[in-house]
């Protein structure tokens, strides 16, 4: 990891850290990656960081992506991506802790009735979890704008992948071929089809006769039908009168 060499002089932060001018101008295209992959110096900021990135990260990737490794990285490039554009328009300088709290939010999205305890003192549902880290980061003295561009871009990523497909039937965040190309043995792992919610029914039962698959009248009640027709409404005979 580069904070653990950068005590050591072997990279120093400002050769890695996020910087437009340095990536666009003098094609420095390295800090779109490297500013990831520190967490600022040694400490109990990095560890809280480290634990929690490696935890949901692995939890992502055993459960709701088991056998969907492109789909994984395709997740992680989508995410930096839409932290890399925010970060052009705030002072930021390196994402990885953003990072962090994407995984985090996802993890706590699709796992949203599992009930978690934060250090034994009050319980709460995963969706919160982001919630409760960044109230914990926060009282540590860090600053909340990194974590929350993270939030954002999990949000975005959950409505995208998870919420809008179900809606509309379409999925906008398809990982590409050519990611998939890159882990061929998942080739024969296929992605549940979108169901549309079924039509709305009537709560009226239609006739007999009409659902499918049932028999047809019998001749003898189609006969007592006919001769019930003879019947006046008040249930007497009817009488005809010549004139």
């Amino acid at each position: 990891m580069l904070t653990l060499s950068s005590p050591a002089q072997i990279i120093t932060p400002y050769s890695v850290y996020f910087n437009a001018q340095l990536v666009f101008k003098q094609l420095q295209l390295w800090r779109l990656a490297t500013n990831f992959f520190y967490f600022g110096s040694l400490g109990m900021d990095f560890v809280f960081h480290m634990f929690f990135l490696l935890k949901y990260s692995k939890a992502l990737e055993e459960g709701t992506f088991h056998g969907r490794s492109a789909d994984f990285l395709w997740m992680l490039l989508v995410g930096a991506s839409m932290m890399t554009f925010v970060a052009l328009f705030v002072n930021v300088q390196f994402l990885g802790s953003s990072l962090t709290f994407m995984m985090v939010y996802v993890w706590g999205r699709r796992h949203r009735h599992l009930n978690l305890s934060f250090l034994g003192i009050f319980s709460f549902t995963a969706p919160y979890l982001p919630w409760v880290l960044l109230s914990f980061s926060l009282m540590m003295g860090n600053n909340a704008t990194v974590d929350l561009i993270g939030m954002a871009a999990g949000h975005v990523y959950y409505y995208l992948e998870d919420v809008y497909p179900r809606i509309s039937g379409r999925r906008p965040l398809k990982t590409p071929a050519f990611i998939r190309m890159m882990f061929p043995a998942e080739d024969m792992v296929t992605e549940p089809a979108l169901v549309p919610p079924p039509e709305p029914q009537d709560a009226v039962d239609p006739p007999a006769a009409a659902r499918p698959g049932a028999a047809p009248p019998r001749p003898e009640a189609a006969a007592a039908a006919a001769a019930g027709e003879g019947a006046n409404a008040d249930g007497g005979p009817r009488h005809e009168h010549a004139d």
